[in-house]
């Protein structure tokens, strides 16, 4: 990638939420993610009332920042957000959309991050083993001939965001991309 922009990771993504004090009680109070920097807004461009910008580090250097409007519209989910979680009913999103954000974790750590995400009161899923066969889903995440990459665990933000605790089982290589991108057919 010489050629191309030096990027060096993320530095925030920016999500928008129903109601500030609660983001910041479930990303600093549940998921310990310190708040680092909080903005008030202005009037706002052409009426929009203003509002507020809050970021939370969520490791590496990287922030997972939100936005509160005053007058923002309301959720959609199914079409701007997952209706439900991965195997527990349609996640599919509209086309421009953000599906979900994963946070990279200690594969050590994944099993019990679901009793910990229970006893905060947060519905989750159970860790699943993404792997390369027919499903996606393997039973577990080893085994012979296992070609598990990922495990994971799906839960949403107070808002209805989906998020995902996601661990590294393997490196990915070159053996690793072998699908031809689908193309849009009129």
């Amino acid at each position: 990638m010489s050629d191309g922009f030096q990027v060096r990771g993320v530095n925030h993504l920016a999500l928008v939420c129903r109601d500030m004090a609660a983001t910041v009680d479930f990303y600093e109070g549940v998921l310990g993610m310190p708040l680092v920097k909080t903005i008030e807004l202005g009037g706002g461009e052409q009426g929009s009332g203003g509002g507020q910008h809050f970021f939370f580090d969520c490791g590496n250097g990287d922030s997972l920042a939100f936005f509160w409007f005053a007058d923002a519209p309301p959720a959609a989910p199914g079409v701007a957000s997952p209706a439900a979680m991965p195997g527990e009913g349609d996640f599919r999103t509209a086309h421009g959309s953000m599906n979900h954000v994963a946070f990279d974790v200690d594969p050590a750590d994944i099993d019990g991050y679901v009793e910990r995400l229970r006893d905060a009161d947060v519905a989750c899923t159970e860790v699943m083993n993404h792997d390369d066969s027919e499903w996606g889903v393997a039973a577990g995440p080893d085994g012979p001939g296992s070609t598990v990459f990922v495990r994971s665990i799906y839960f949403m933000d107070p808002d209805g965001i989906q998020l995902e605790f996601a661990a590294w089982t393997r490196d990915l290589g070159p053996e690793d991309v072998h699908h031809t991108p689908a193309r849009v057919t009129d």
